[in-house]
């Protein structure tokens, strides 16, 4: 598929988005085929699986359906490129340029990313256009101009000694990536490694490969040399676990649910004992005290953050945890938020929020929300599935009141848009709840009092703390969590840690 130079530019033209995803479709433009040495390529045993959007069902095409031998061939050229230095052995100022083109490139591309991006995970592509394609951009981008400025060191070491410690490329990565931020998860694996001289392997979701796929093509034009980045779709149990087992892939990324990434590490243990970084899922605590300066604001935060993305985030709020003084205006201002959440037509520009990614996403939220009916939650708002005539995959935004720790609702990650109100009477207590589940992403909370806001953030077990905000964002602060939501970090320059190796280079300095 290429961009047509006529096309739209951020357009809120309902219509033609609808217009352009029929044109794509019925010419015939999806193109589901691996990227491999450079080239677009069946599968080896040339089986596909359809692909089908969330929105209506709409066939999208057939996407190649990759397993362990495509994993070797893969493999073999990324392990090529490596030791012939075609990528590793470019000065850093060199692997610059080439990636800052690819973002370039990827900015040029917006409509047609974004519209890939909608159709085969069902977000709205407002959110396609304003958020994930820029923000994949701009992840490259700040790789590509960190690099040349990354600088290594010198130990101080005892005169008569010179101890240099540099930093080299890890080899072959392997990349795994969730389908809830199709274009933004792969950006955050592949710009701190490309940018650091590796090969990648990406292995994008079964339900969301197309955007992955795209990139592979736009940064082969933008100079990236062949080999260097190969794209497989197929589904984990084939694709992914060939991957995590293969032995001459030295470091392994991983984006998904903690169920999967202990599989991950159990598939490092049995091959070669790769390094293994895992990002996954979360339950996190959204927590309004009764000193908080703007309850309503927070309400609305609370809302904004369970039901963007259709609640697909592993950092979504989806535990409000109100003092019992509060609750009340809190719990009444959310409501008032949820028409505005009602899912509607993905390719509506001015729609919020839109469809789950498939029919076993929805059962999942489904099952979930019934269980919490059964358990004892109150049903407050949603709940429901929306939209059914039409193929898709909707569910209404659902608000549960009276939920209480315990509760499947409160413990285990939905991944849809699903808030569940927890009551508290003081600030241990809030603490305790904050802290009792096996997940430690992010949580949020809102104080008045500067000495409450960093006591609290203190006693919080989560790799980031929002205060009197949720989800301000920024490529130069690291991502990621503790406890069983994994390891290592993604942003930053922190991310250049797992895909660098450190050398130490001692050197005897003879005397005059």
């Amino acid at each position: 598929m290429s961009a047509s130079a006529s096309s739209p530019s951020s357009s809120s033209d309902t219509g033609l988005w609808h217009e352009r995803a029929q044109a794509l479709l019925a010419e015939g433009l999806v193109d589901g085929r691996a990227s491999i040495g450079g080239q677009r390529t069946a599968a080896v045993s040339g089986e596909t699986f359809v692909g089908r959007s969330p929105i209506d069902g709409r066939r999208l095409g057939e996407v190649a359906r990759c397993q362990g031998a495509d994993v070797d061939l893969a493999v073999r050229h990324a392990r090529h490129a490596v030791d012939d230095g075609r990528w590793s052995a470019k000065a850093p100022a060199v692997r610059k340029r080439i990636l800052q083109r690819w973002a370039e490139l990827i900015v040029q591309h917006k409509d047609e990313l974004a519209l890939l991006e909608t159709l085969d995970m069902g977000k709205p592509i407002r959110h396609s256009l304003s958020v994930d394609v820029p923000a994949a951009a701009r992840c490259i981008a700040w790789y590509a101009e960190a690099i040349d400025k990354v600088y290594d060191q010198v130990a101080p070491t005892p005169a008569g000694s010179l101890a240099l410690v540099q930093r080299e490329p890890v080899g072959v990565v392997g990349a795994i990536v969730p389908w809830n931020y199709p274009l933004i998860m792969a950006a955050w694996k592949l710009g701190p490694a490309l940018a650091a001289g590796n090969s990648v392997v990406l292995k994008p979701s079964e339900k969301s490969p197309l955007t992955a796929l795209r990139l592979a093509d736009l940064a082969l034009k933008a100079g990236l040399p062949a080999g260097v980045l190969q794209v497989l779709p197929g589904f984990g149990h084939e694709a992914g676990e060939a991957l995590a087992l293969h032995m001459d892939v030295d470091a392994l990324a991983f984006t998904g649910s903690t169920r999967v990434g202990r599989h991950m590490l159990d598939c490092a243990s049995r091959s070669n004992l790769k390094r293994v970084y895992n990002e996954l899922g979360g339950k996190s605590a959204f927590i309004v005290f009764d000193d908080a300066e703007d309850v309503a604001r927070a309400a609305r935060a609370a809302a904004s953050g369970i039901f963007f993305n259709q609640g697909e985030s592993c950092n979504a709020p989806s535990r409000l945890l109100v003092h019992a003084a509060v609750a009340d205006e809190v719990i009444a201002e959310v409501l008032a938020q949820v028409p505005r959440y009602l899912p509607d037509d993905p390719l509506d520009a001015h729609t919020e929020m839109g469809a789950v990614v498939d029919e076993a996403q929805l059962r999942s939220v489904l099952g979930h929300i019934e269980a919490g009916q059964r358990e004892g939650a109150t049903l407050l708002a949603g709940g429901t599935r929306a939209h059914a005539e039409t193929g898709g995959f909707y569910v209404t935004p659902t608000v549960f009141d009276d939920v209480s720790p315990q509760m499947r609702i409160a413990l285990e990650e939905i991944f849809g848009p699903v808030l569940s109100v927890i009551r508290f009477q003081d600030e241990a207590e809030a603490i305790e709840i904050a802290n009792g589940t096996p997940y430690g992403l992010q949580a949020t909370l809102w104080s008045g009092q500067i000495d409450r806001a960093l006591r609290v953030a203190r006693a919080l077990k989560a790799g980031t703390v929002h205060v009197n905000q949720f989800d301000e964002d920024d490529m130069t602060v690291p991502f990621g969590g503790v406890k069983q939501s994994g390891n290592g970090r993604d942003k930053s320059l922190h991310a250049l840690d797992k895909y660098t190796e450190l050398k130490t280079t001692w050197i005897r300095v003879q005397a005059a």
